[in-house]
């Protein structure tokens, strides 16, 4: 966690010179307090943000810098979702990828309400796309469309880009944003292999960052994991 400096204290100044986050926080932020308040976070905190995709499920994870573990603060379910099970591949496979990667733009005058942008592809995105183009512009956003994006609708992407906003604006410069095919129990990893056979190494790679929050409440380190990967 780094020390926030003079820019990152006034980040949330300048998003909200943007009429649809001040909109957002004008009908969202007074209720969004009290529910902090109610899970006692108060002041500045981290987050941390989990999908599944089988599940169409975004959970929203909070703690404060004193705290060592996360604790779930809302779940909002996919509006739609494009491709099927599987990470993405190429450019206009209408699959959403799956894998380790964090916030990388906010975008508050999207063509889908607002969004934020995740950083696909990652390295290893690239390397397993070879000579195919990977695709990019995955985002969280509003609305209620995809070909490879996780919509959310306006109303509910209102309140995860506000408290994206204040974790960026507390000093938190990479909000981790994990997406996974589904909740990687052996049960779950079981059962879709027996469709997805190929991608057994790389989910059972992925299974070792969920199971590590599943248990510790903390956000791996997924360096060592993403150069681990393996696929065909």
């Amino acid at each position: 966690m780094s020390i926030p400096t003079l820019a990152q204290s006034s980040f949330k100044t300048q998003q909200l010179t943007f009429e649809r986050v001040r909109e957002a926080y004008d009908v969202k932020w007074e209720n969004l307090q009290k529910e902090l308040a109610k899970e006692q976070i108060t002041g500045k905190f981290i987050l941390y943000i989990a999908a599944y995709k089988a599940e169409r499920r975004l959970e929203i994870w909070l703690k404060q810098s004193t705290q060592k573990q996360y604790k779930l603060f809302k779940v909002y379910p996919f509006c739609t979702l494009s491709g099927v099970l599987g990470p993405k591949l190429k450019e206009g496979d209408l699959q959403t990828p799956e894998g380790f990667y964090h916030i990388a733009a906010f975008n508050p005058k999207s063509n889908f309400h607002l969004s934020l942008g995740i950083n696909y592809p990652n390295s290893v995105d690239l390397l397993r796309s070879a000579n195919e183009k990977p695709g990019n512009h995955i985002y969280i956003h509003g609305n209620c469309v995809t070909v490879g994006c996780i919509p959310l609708t306006d109303e509910k992407i209102k309140e995860v880009y506000i408290l994206a906003v204040e974790a960026r604006n507390s000093g938190q410069n990479e909000i981790p944003v994990h997406i996974f095919p589904f909740k990687i129990t052996d049960a779950n990893l079981n059962k879709h292999l027996s469709a997805f056979p190929q991608y057994k190494a790389f989910w059972t790679n992925l299974q070792q960052g969920y199971a590590y929050f599943k248990k510790y409440r903390q956000v791996p380190d997924v360096t060592e994991l993403m150069n681990t990967y393996q696929f065909k």
